[in-house]
């Protein structure tokens, strides 16, 4: 089981970008309890990404127990602030592919809970990486505002390493916009999970991957 995370989940260059961009959905879950600015989800896409965006970096920046890579308080900020601006079952229902509809409604909910577990543990080093010349820049918006589905272009300038170009797919909701995927550096953060998992569903079943992805959570 162990091998199966090693060789799906490896921590190589790739996927330490990827991590970039997982931070970059927690930096926008975390603003929500101590942004100053107003966060519109109804707003032009690049301005809902840019708000959130500039409030979570400054409360993130003053969290020295999630900079410290403290996995509780990482938790804390994912659960309580991730799911009012991602989707986050979306991204799990697209990453599974066709496999999603085999599973059954708690199968369904179980791979969330252990794919959502797999991503933080994996990813909570970049963290630490915050320092107080990150900032985010939003590209200039290259779609259609009033479409249902977009993607929003922005990078992540950092002090202490080399600038990240994340891309983030958002989706309209009766809530407003909501984010179900990045792209970091050119990989697809589903994309990048959906041959992996079909690979393990292949191979041992739903079961076995949600086994195999909360075998790396504990």
């Amino acid at each position: 089981m162990y091998s199966f995370i090693r060789s799906v989940f490896p921590l190589s260059g790739i996927l330490r970008l990827a991590a970039a961009g997982f931070l970059s959905l927690s930096w926008l879950a975390s603003g929500a309890a101590l942004a100053e600015s107003r966060v519109d989800a109804s707003s032009a896409p690049n301005d809902f990404v840019q708000a959130v965006a500039d409030n979570a970096l400054e409360a993130v920046k003053k969290d020295r127990a999630v900079k410290s890579g403290d996995m509780a308080s990482i938790n804390k900020v994912i659960n309580e602030y991730v799911l009012p601006y991602v989707n986050f079952e979306k991204t799990t229902r697209l990453a599974a592919g066709r496999y999603w509809r085999q599973a059954t409604p708690q199968q369904q909910r179980d791979l969330v809970e252990a794919f959502k577990g797999t991503l933080i543990r994996t990813y909570s080093g970049a963290f630490t990486r915050v320092d107080q010349k990150s900032a985010f820049t939003m590209l200039p918006f290259r779609g259609d505002a009033k479409a249902d589905d977009v993607v929003v272009r922005s990078t992540l300038s950092q002090g202490n390493g080399p600038s990240v170009g994340i891309d983030y797919r958002l989706e309209k909701t009766a809530q407003g916009w909501k984010i179900y995927d990045l792209n970091v550096e050119g990989i697809w953060l589903i994309q990048n999970y959906r041959n992996q998992f079909a690979q393990q569903i292949t191979q041992n079943g739903i079961d076995g991957l949600i086994a195999a992805l909360n075998q790396n959570n504990r």
